[in-house]
């Protein structure tokens, strides 16, 4: 199933699921009215939707949609540095890392599908990196490999934008990777029965204006999604609707001679055939 959330004309958030093409508004037939409640709620209404899945039909329309982020207010966004031994190898740093590079992402940092993701005034060097979100559906502390992907509710895309000069102002990444709607996550989330087991062998390709700038596949990653999810645990209980934003392959914009860095009127999307396209138009903060 792919579900997503969206902005209905009325301004109220919906949860929807698609269906034949089509867009199923949840929120009208009882259920949450985004996705992060309905994690939040257990199996017992996931196991009403399977059931009543026959007699469901498209009640709303795609076409013209408000696109959210699959996930509105997680109590934790985690994100993974230097997770592809080319990007490590391309970055400062050369050498791959031996233990998770980790930082926190804050959901005032991402917009959804189709919405503008901002360049700020005080920076040109606006860095795409493309990404697997994997999306918590089960809380657990402390959670062993071999169990971690029972964890995962599903799989998503992320835009990692990245403002580099304000990135390497200090060892902390944490100001250069949470500038205002600089990043962009969507357009839904994949529920994990639908992908390989730990969305191993996903080939993920970025472009910038139809140009691919990143293309690399999921199983180069250093620390798999079992890893990063057992790793994560030992740190703080997961939660449903968290999420770990899973790495970037090589080819971003500051590596490259010259720099190739995100301007206004730009487009970029990141795409994983088996989960969807995320795309999304680049503008300067006003």
């Amino acid at each position: 199933m792919r579900f997503l959330n969206f902005l209905h004309p009325d301004g109220t958030t919906r949860l929807g699921v698609l269906k034949d093409g089509g867009l199923i508004d949840l929120s009208v037939k009882g259920f949450p009215t985004s996705l992060d409640a309905l994690l939040k709620t257990g199996p017992t209404l996931m196991d009403v939707l399977k059931a009543d899945w026959p007699n469901l039909s498209p009640n709303a329309a795609l076409e013209g949609l408000h696109w959210l982020p699959p996930i509105l207010n997680p109590s934790k966004a985690i994100a993974v540095g230097l997770n592809y031994v080319d990007h490590a190898a391309e970055s400062p740093y050369k050498d791959p890392p031996k233990y998770p590079v980790l930082f926190h992402r804050f959901p005032s940092s991402w917009v959804g599908h189709g919405q503008p993701i901002i360049r700020p005034k005080v920076s040109p060097e606006f860095d795409y990196e493309g990404e697997i979100a994997v999306i918590i559906g089960k809380e657990g502390r402390h959670i062993a490999k071999a169990d971690a992907l029972s964890h995962v509710a599903g799989y998503s895309l992320f835009n990692d934008g990245s403002i580099r000069d304000y990135q390497f102002k200090s060892t902390q990444w944490m100001i250069g990777k949470n500038f205002d709607a600089s990043a962009s996550f969507g357009p839904w989330m994949v529920t994990a029965d639908e992908l390989p087991m730990g969305a191993v062998g996903l080939q993920l390709k970025t472009r910038l204006n139809g140009q691919v700038v990143q293309d690399a596949n999921t199983r180069d990653m250093i620390f798999d999604v079992a890893t990063l999810v057992s790793i994560c645990s030992e740190i703080f209980a997961l939660q449903p609707g968290d999420v770990i934003i899973s790495g970037t392959p090589a080819g971003v914009g500051f590596a490259r001679k010259p720099p190739l860095f995100m301007k206004h009127g730009d487009t970029v999307s990141v795409e994983v055939p088996e989960i969807g396209l995320l795309s999304n138009p680049v503008a300067d903060e006003k």
